[in-house]
């Protein structure tokens, strides 16, 4: 019965820093922790008021002292697990919070799983799946539209959608079943209840539908986009990572081949976390680490979300321009005609076919904003909404995706005058749908696997 067992971990990064929280959680927390906390006036923790804190040491079984520390104390079910909590904070270091660590375990905690303080919460009612979820997100978020998206989400703002969606099919079911009783006791049934249940399934669909608009690009804040940067070696790939990081990331010389591994880099663009990737330039080589590099590039390249092509216009387009175009021909990509500051030999020709062109300077800094709202414009159909609830997680979105479908079944079945009882069916399927939201319809194993992605402090 590993859920019943009083569990603790490492709430905060390892790591040298200031301080360091352990979380202990179970009904034997306190009881557990008073056999190491040794407070300053050597009073028992056990009559300890919820909500204080208390200084003291903590220490082993020889009563040497292992770290000076604080702990505070949450009853359940006010805590974030519902389950009664104590935090000792100790000195931020790897060795120090270990050795706390180790004591509590010692004393009858059971080290936690990865996730099991967040999971501990949504089996104990304290939230539902959606703000556990958020949990982690709030943790990852790259920007502060990601950052908000997912505080949005942790208060309970797309709970309160799926709950109000689920009273409407709720109601639907509920009218179903009343005409379905007239017409066993071989009364009248009411002759509205169809088009009822036809006007509250429309209701439904629309709802869904405004929800699953934001979806693909709620991915985008929650996850970010994979940018590549490709071109010959020597066209301006590192110059324009340094420029979009405002700082000098890459090594930028005259000497082709100069960068031979990948770096990777995020900035924010708006809100969107972009992941950029500057590439080795791919060409023909024989050195065997510049050859590796042109090799991680191509692999890079059929990962990315978008690609940067990056062209010289002071040159002519040659052999290895044309190869890497016909490399991304089929991608979604943006050309970049850089060193526009110089003389331009290019021909405008040779240029006419390339997609999305954009003549910029990585060295003056020209058209660097061009490139960032094109980006945009490639993935988003307007100003980003930063108020309103945004579908960010893919899980969500798939199950809205098969709730809309039921109801749609259901709808069309409804305008067919098809049997009550069987349009009943797709209904319900939708319910549940909508239900592994929330995690009100969640099988076990798919639970354990979500929390099993949390960090163990979590």
């Amino acid at each position: 019965m590993r859920e019943f067992d009083t569990i603790a971990a490492v709430a905060t990064a390892l790591g040298e820093g200031g301080i360091s929280i352990i979380r202990i959680s179970g009904n034997k927390s306190l009881d557990i922790v008073s056999k190491i906390f040794r407070g300053k006036s050597n009073a028992s923790i056990l009559e300890m008021k919820p909500y204080t804190m208390r200084y003291g040491k903590i220490v082993d079984s020889k009563e040497e002292i292992v770290d000076e520390v604080i702990i505070s104390y949450m009853k359940g079910p006010k805590s974030f697990t519902a389950e009664d909590t104590v935090e000792i904070n100790c000195h931020g270091g790897v060795t120090s919070t270990n050795s706390v660590l180790q004591e509590v375990i010692k004393a009858g905690a059971r080290l936690a799983e990865p996730g099991e303080f967040t999971k501990r919460a949504f089996l104990n009612g304290r939230i539902d799946l959606t703000q556990a979820e958020a949990v982690i997100d709030i943790i990852r978020a790259k920007t502060d539209l990601s950052m908000k998206a997912a505080m949005m989400q942790s208060q309970g703002t797309l709970s309160r959608e799926i709950n109000a969606l689920r009273e409407k099919l709720l109601n639907v079911l509920a009218l179903i079943e009343f005409a379905v009783d007239f017409t066993e006791d071989d009364e009248e049934p009411d002759e509205t209840i169809p088009l009822r249940v036809g006007e509250n399934l429309k209701s439904v669909i629309s709802e869904i539908n405004r929800l699953l608009s934001s979806a693909d690009e709620g991915k985008i804040i929650r996850d970010g986009l994979s940018m590549v940067i490709v071109g010959k070696p020597n066209v301006g790939k590192s110059s324009l990572l340094n420029a979009l990081l405002k700082e000098k990331r890459a090594i930028v010389t005259n000497i082709p081949g100069t960068t031979r591994d990948v770096i990777e880099e995020y900035i924010n663009l708006d809100g969107i976390p972009v992941r950029i990737i500057d590439t080795a330039g791919i060409r023909e080589t024989e050195d065997e680490v510049e050859k590796i590099g042109v090799e991680k590039s191509k692999q890079k390249i059929d990962e990315a979300d978008i690609i940067i092509f990056m062209i010289d216009v002071s040159r002519e387009l040659d052999q290895e321009d044309r190869e890497i175009l016909s490399f991304i021909k089929d991608k979604k990509y943006i050309t970049l005609c850089n060193k526009v500051d110089l003389d331009r030999n290019i021909r405008s020709n040779e240029i006419d076919e390339l997609n999305n062109k954009i003549d910029i300077s990585t060295v003056t800094g020209y058209g660097i904003d061009n490139l960032k709202d094109m980006i945009k414009q490639l993935f988003f159909s307007g100003d980003i909404d930063k108020e309103s609830l945004i579908i960010t997680n893919t899980r969500h979105k798939q199950a809205l995706y098969r709730a809309k479908e039921n109801c749609d079944i259901a709808l069309k079945q409804v305008e067919n005058h098809e049997y009550l009882d069987l349009i009943s069916i797709y209904v319900t399927t939708g319910l549940r749908a909508l239900g592994e939201i929330t995690g009100s319809e969640l099988e076990e194993d798919l639970v354990n696997k979500l929390f099993s992605e949390f960090c163990v402090g979590k």
